[in-house]
């Protein structure tokens, strides 16, 4: 996948999401080595009230790379909205 194509993904997904409590970070390949995997992936950091820091890696597999922008920015916002649902249930009790 380009990395032109990976950072507009990283922007496109980062206005999308505009929330204080996520961190996301677009791990890929800088030269010749790949952190840990061989496609690039998606780092979110989820913070609840300050102190509880929930991590998930989002992979974006080489079968979704011929998709555009903005299907794989519905792809990878969808991941994290139920990442913080699953965080927010476990963290207050399903309320």
């Amino acid at each position: 996948m380009e990395k032109d194509k990976l950072l507009e993904l990283k922007e496109e997904i980062l206005k999308a999401l505009n929330d204080p409590d996520l961190d996301v970070d677009l791990c890929f390949d800088e030269g010749d080595r790949w952190d840990v995997r061989s496609y690039p992936y998606f780092k979110v950091k989820y913070v609840v009230e300050g102190h509880s820091v929930h991590e998930k890696e989002i992979d974006i597999n080489p079968e979704y790379w011929r998709k555009d922008v903005k299907d794989l920015v519905s792809f990878v916002v969808f991941q994290v909205q139920q990442f913080k649902e699953e965080v927010d249930s476990v963290e207050y009790g399903g309320e």
